[in-house]
């Protein structure tokens, strides 16, 4: 699946730099939310998380890398180690700007300002209201 980027003083607070085990924290993190990988391990250092594991679909691993990615502290993660079936559909990633909205990202990718739900069904692990979304926020964009 590659090294995916991320802006690393944003997102989602779950360490600060003296904490002794960040890893056990993002893998509490993903678990909690249950994208759908089995068997996780997560291994940090100095901002970057590698993850491995068993996804039942290749959503599961999408959304487990963007959990992961979207923490503070998190400059790229790593998901080569994650067993997951083919990507069957078409997704795009996309990185929130200032004056983004859902609505706004699904009138340029979707064709249609309306279908923000589909965007964010896509990103519920990740997003928690369609309304909370915050710049440097990387997010799926299913297409077709």
């Amino acid at each position: 699946m590659g090294l995916f980027d991320f802006v690393i003083n944003q997102g989602k607070k779950l360490f600060g730099k003296d904490d002794n085990d960040p890893a056990a924290k993002i893998k509490e993190e993903i678990e909690a939310a249950n994208p759908g990988v089995k068997n996780l391990d997560v291994k940090f250092k100095d901002g970057q998380v590698q993850l491995s594991g068993d996804a039942i679909t290749p959503e599961a691993m999408e959304k487990a890398v963007l959990m992961a990615g979207n923490v503070q502290g998190v400059q790229n993660v790593s998901a080569d180690g994650i067993k997951a079936p083919p990507q069957t559909g078409n997704v795009e990633y996309y990185t929130i700007a200032s004056g983004d909205t859902l609505s706004s990202i699904a009138k340029k990718y979707l064709g249609d300002a309306s279908a923000y739900p589909k965007i964010f069904e896509a990103n519920r692990e990740v997003i928690q209201h369609p309304d909370k979304i915050y710049v440097g926020q990387k997010i799926r964009i299913p297409l077709g």
